[in-house]
C-alpha cells in the first residue's frame, strides 16, 4: 500500500503557505500530508511529535534563518529532507544550505513543478533506505560479515581505519560509552588480518576479581597461592599466533600494568609463581569507556602504557551521535530476533520508527538490541508498531506520557485524546449489553476522529493512538464508511 510522505512547510508569510497547499493538493503521487506553520519554534515541535520525511522552510523568518532550521531538524532526525526556499538568489547562502546537510535550494516563486520533484525524490529516497537496508542483511549474511550494521559517516571513518590497520600487528585501543559495539570492532579487524586462523581471546577485566586479574592473563603455577590447585595457561597463551582482546582495560591495577607493559614491549609474560620467561607472538586489541588521560593525571593508569596501547586509537561514537544507523540496525535485528522466536515479523511502522529516531539510547546499540527484541516479541502482527516499543523509547521527543487505553477495544480512552470533543461514552446507554455499548462508543470514537481529519485515515489513527491498519480493520468489523473525504 502507497505511504504518505509527510511535509512539514515553515514560512511567515501565509501567502506563500497557502501556495504549497494548493500545489500539494494537486499532486496525485505521492500521497502527501502536508502540515503548515508560520513560526520556526512550532515546527520544531511537530518534528518531534510526528513522523516528518521532508521540511520546506523559508530562508528569511522572523526569529530564525533557514539555516537554523536546516540544523536544528538535522539534530533532531538527520534522515529528514530538508529544502530551503528564498526570495534571494544567493550563491553562498545555497552552498551553506549544501554545506549542512541541505537537500535542496528553491528560489521564490515556487514551482508546481519543482515541489512534485523533490516529494517523488523524497518517496524514492525513502523506499531506497528500505531496499538498501534490505540488501545490506543479505550481503552481510551471505559473507558472514555481519559483524557491524552501520550507514552512516561517523562509522564508515572510524571502520576505515579499523580496516587499515587490520594488516599490521599494531596494538590498538578502542573507546566508547558501554554498548557501542568496542568488542565487535575488534573482532572484525581480527578476522580480516592474516591472524584470522589463529584465536580471538577476550579477557573483560571488570568482570573479575582484583586479585585473580594477573592469574587470568598471564596463568599461574600450581602451589603459587591459595586455590593454584594446578598449572593453569592464562589468556596471553591461549591467544598465541592471534588476538587478545583485553575489555576494561581502564580497570588494571597497577601492579598487573607493570607486567602488561613488559608483554607490550618484548613479547614475553612470565606466569605467577614462575621464574620462566615465555615468549609469545601475540596481537592486542584493547578497550575502555573510561577516560584514560584523567587516570594518568590522577596516577591510576601508567602513561608509558598508555602510549603502548594507543598505537592506533579508534573513538566508536554513541548511537545518538550516528542516528543514521539506527534503520539499518532495526532491520537487522528485526530478523534476526523474529528467527530466533519463531515470529513472523517482517518490519516496523513509519510511526515506531520515527520514534526510535528521536530515542537518546543512554545504553547504545546493546539497548536498541534488546528494545527490538522486546518488540518483536510483542507484535501482534507482521509490523511492529508504536505500541510495541517501550514507554521510554514511545515518549521520545513529546514529553508526554502514553495516553491511557481502554482494554476492551485497544484505543485510548476518550479524555486522553488530542481532541477534546471526541465522544465521550455514555455509561447510561447499554441497551443489548456490554459488548453492543462498547461498539457503539467505539464506532463513534473513530468516525469522530475521521471527520476531525477530514478523512485522512492516517491522520485519523495517529489521533487515535493505533496503527493505520487497526484503524482499518476496525471500520470493516464496525460497518464504518469514511464519509468525511474533503472534495479536494
Amino acid at each position: 500500500m502507497e505511504k504518505s510522505i509527510n511535509v512539514l512547510a515553515i514560512d511567515d508569510d501565509p501567502t506563500q503557505l497557502e501556495l504549497l497547499r494548493v500545489i500539494c493538493s494537486s499532486i496525485t503521487y505521492p500521497s502527501i500530508e502536508l502540515h503548515t506553520v508560520e513560526r520556526a519554534e512550532d515546527g520544531f515541535h511537530i518534528v518531534q511529535q510526528k513522523p516528518i520525511d521532508l521540511v520546506i522552510t523559508d530562508y528569511r523568518l522572523a526569529e530564525l534563518t533557514g539555516l537554523d532550521v536546516l540544523r536544528h531538524v538535522k539534530k533532531i532526525n538527520p534522515l529528514i529532507a530538508v529544502v530551503v526556499v528564498t526570495a534571494y538568489e544567493s550563491t553562498q547562502d545555497a552552498l551553506e544550505v549544501i554545506k549542512n546537510g541541505g537537500d535542496d535550494y528553491l528560489i521564490k516563486p515556487i514551482r508546481h513543478a519543482d515541489i512534485e520533484h523533490i516529494l517523488i525524490r523524497t518517496a524514492e529516497r525513502l523506499a531506497l533506505v528500505r531496499e538498501n537496508a534490505e540488501l545490506r542483511q543479505e550481503v552481510e549474511s551471505r559473507f558472514k560479515t555481519d559483524f557491524i550494521v552501520f550507514e552512516s559517516r561517523e562509522m564508515t571513518d572510524v571502520l576505515n581505519v579499523a580496516a587499515r590497520s587490520a594488516s599490521s600487528s599494531a596494538t590498538v585501543l578502542i573507546r566508547g560509552e558501554s554498548g557501542t559495539g568496542k568488542e565487535l570492532v575488534a573482532q572484525l579487524i581480527h578476522y580480516t588480518s592474516d591472524r584470522k586462523e589463529g584465536p580471538f581471546v577476550t579477557v573483560n577485566v571488570a568482570a573479575l576479581p582484583e586479585t585473580l586479574v594477573e592469574s587470568e592473563l598471564f596463568g599461574h603455577r600450581k602451589g603459587s597461592f591459595t586455590g593454584a590447585t594446578e598449572d593453569r595457561v592464562g589468556r596471553f597463551e591461549e591467544a598465541s599466533g592471534g588476538t587478545l582482546f583485553i575489555d576494561e582495560i581502564g580497570d588494571i591495577t597497577p601492579a598487573v600494568q607493570v607486567k602488561l607493559l613488559r608483554a607490550l614491549q618484548f613479547g614475553q609474560i612470565q606466569r605467577v609463581g614462575d621464574n620462566r620467561v615465555i615468549s609469545l607472538d601475540v596481537r592486542i586489541i584493547a578497550a575502555t569507556n573510561r577516560n584514560l588521560e584523567n587516570m594518568i593525571t590522577d596516577n591510576q593508569f601508567r602513561v608509558d602504557l598508555y602510549y603502548r596501547l594507543n598505537v592506533i586509537p579508534l573513538q566508536i561514537p554513541a548511537l545518538r551521535d550516528r542516528r543514521a544507523d539506527i534503520p539499518p540496525l532495526v532491520t537487522h535485528f528485526i530478523r534476526r530476533f523474529s528467527r530466533k522466536n519463531r515470529k513472523e515479523v517482517e518490519s516496523i511502522s513509519h510511526e515506531a520508527l520515527d520514534r526510535l529516531m528521536k530515542y537518546d539510547y543512554p545504553g547504545n546499540v546493546r539497548e536498541l538490541e534488546n528494545t527490538i527484541e522486546r518488540a518483536t516479541i510483542l507484535a501482534r502482527g507482521p509490523v511492529i508498531l508504536e505500541r510495541d516499543l517501550p514507554d521510554i523509547v514511545r515518549g521520545a521527543g513529546t514529553g508526554q506520557p502514553e495516553p491511557a487505553r481502554s482494554q476492551a477495544s485497544g484505543l485510548p480512552v476518550a479524555g486522553a485524546l488530542p481532541g477534546d470533543d471526541l465522544p465521550r461514552p455514555d455509561t447510561t446507554d447499554a441497551a443489548g449489553g456490554f459488548d453492543a455499548a462498547m461498539s457503539r462508543y467505539e464506532r463513534s470514537l473513530i468516525e469522530s476522529a475521521l471527520q476531525q481529519c477530514r478523512g485522512n485515515q492516517s491522520a485519523a489513527a495517529r489521533m487515535l493512538g493505533i496503527g493505520e491498519r487497526k484503524l482499518r480493520s476496525r471500520m470493516e468489523v464496525l460497518g464504518v464508511e469514511n464519509r468525511y473525504r474533503h472534495p479536494e
